[in-house]
């Protein structure tokens, strides 16, 4: 068991048959009554993020969310596949499990898949990816000052806002939590 005074950020724990994670917390000692802990936590399943107030002494279960570094295979339908690269067995999750993010993985992408006593609820691609162009506007020579911006299709489908330097053929890397542009990959 661990207790709400022990909270830090990251920490997982089980309540009302939730998993939560621990965004952030503040123990508040207030001049009159008794203290309390403060704290902004994110459902890991669903994502919503709620903030609550707990007595230091409330105890919880902990809650271990495992996360395993797998290879996205292929897709098949609604089915997509991920392969386990220690022991090689082929895990297939719904596209209804997959984040938004995830339009930015290519076949053979390493992932994070996250589970939960063996249900997986999600998949975390890698933080930043580098991409193809396939499909923009064509560029213009001298013009970058300007923080104008116009719409590029990469080799995965998804749509990207891309200076307008960028060309078709160029790679770039992407933050996949935000799906912005970040720079042109040298090479």
């Amino acid at each position: 068991m661990i207790s709400a005074g022990e909270f830090r950020n990251g920490v997982t724990f089980e309540m009302d048959g939730q998993v939560l994670q621990v965004v952030e917390f503040q123990h508040v000692k207030p001049g009159k009554g008794a203290a309390f802990v403060r704290v902004k936590m994110k459902n890991v399943i669903t994502g919503a993020v709620t903030e609550r107030s707990f007595n230091p002494t409330d105890k919880y279960e902990p809650a271990y969310v495992e996360r395993k570094e797998m290879q996205y295979l292929y897709s098949d339908g609604d089915l997509y596949y991920f392969m386990d690269t220690e022991t090689y067995e082929q895990l297939p999750i719904n596209k209804s499990t997959l984040g938004d993010d995830f339009r930015f993985v290519t076949e053979n992408m390493n992932v994070k898949v996250l589970s939960y006593k063996g249900n997986v609820f999600a998949v975390e691609p890698p933080l930043f990816v580098e991409l193809e162009i396939t499909e923009t506007d064509p560029g213009f020579k001298g013009n970058t000052a300007t923080n104008t911006l116009k719409p590029a299709v990469v080799e995965t489908g998804a749509t990207v806002q891309v200076p307008l330097f960028i060309e078709q053929g160029d790679k770039i890397k992407i933050d996949t939590r935000t799906g912005e542009y970040l720079e042109r990959s040298k090479g």
